[in-house]
């Protein structure tokens, strides 16, 4: 009989923006797997939707009302996670979104602002509470957050995303410098075109582009998300650190 070597039982999860698109992706593979899930997210009734759809399927859950780009929020958000499960073994730093999109020239000071807040920003305030969380217990901890190809490749009218992108795939290989030796491991995800709200609002032409460029000639689906997730919240990506996961149905690598 074969080893469930994923087995996430006892395992707690943390996962911003949660409460759609990749983050409940990520959760429902990380419930699946056994994993209790923290969500944070903005929208109280998103927030309930999500909890009962992983409720759902077996999950122990529970939704915090969380604004990432506020750090008070954040650590209020974070004090009431561990007052309900009294740990977090995983930290998932997912909320993010698009930023101020046109032509480079026209953004202004607050365009960028706005965008480094929202991907940047919010990440180094909940990864220094995680860290803090797990050198205080002397307990080992993982660290994932959701880049994107963009960060790689450039999209042009949307040089803030991109760049923010870039930043914390920086991020995540200082972070696993630095605390690797207190069994702290952090890595990033870089999904490319995977059906969400936010992708399927882009111009038509832009996800025709991309599924021709995927090598199966398919956009990634939100299921895609799922075995990533577990993989790094588990024991078994102990040796994986410092790394930028590529989940793009080959688009990086298309030649035109």
């Amino acid at each position: 009989m074969s080893a469930d070597i994923f087995n996430l039982e006892g395992h707690i999860a943390l996962i911003t923006g949660g409460n759609g698109g990749l983050g409940l992706a990520m959760a429902k593979g990380l419930a699946k797997a056994g994993a209790s899930i923290a969500i944070w997210g903005r929208n109280e009734e998103k927030n309930a939707s999500a909890s009962a759809e992983l409720a759902a399927i077996g999950a122990t859950v529970e939704a915090f009302v969380c604004d990432v780009t506020d750090p008070q929020s954040c650590a209020e958000a974070f004090a009431e996670t561990l007052a309900r499960f009294g740990k977090i073994d995983s930290c998932f730093a997912n909320a993010g979104g698009s930023g101020a999109r046109g032509p480079f020239h026209t953004l202004s000071a607050d365009d960028w602002r706005l965008s480094n807040d929202l991907n940047v920003s919010s990440v180094i305030e909940t990864f220094k509470l995680a860290i803090s969380h797990w050198l205080e217990r002397k307990a080992p901890g993982k660290l994932i957050v959701t880049s994107s190809i963009a960060g790689m490749i450039g999209i042009p009218g949307a040089a803030p995303y991109s760049t923010t992108k870039a930043a914390v795939q920086g991020l995540v290989r200082s972070l696993a410098i630095e605390y690797g030796r207190s069994n702290i491991q952090a890595n990033a995800i870089l999904p490319g075109f995977i059906e969400t709200e936010m992708s399927l609002n882009t111009p038509q032409h832009f996800q025709d582009s991309a599924k021709r460029r995927a090598a199966s000639g398919e956009i990634g689906r939100l299921e895609d998300m799922e075995g990533i997730a577990v993989y790094l919240a588990s024991k078994e990506s102990r040796f994986m650190t410092g790394q930028c996961v590529i989940l793009d149905g080959g688009h990086t690598i298309f030649p035109m």
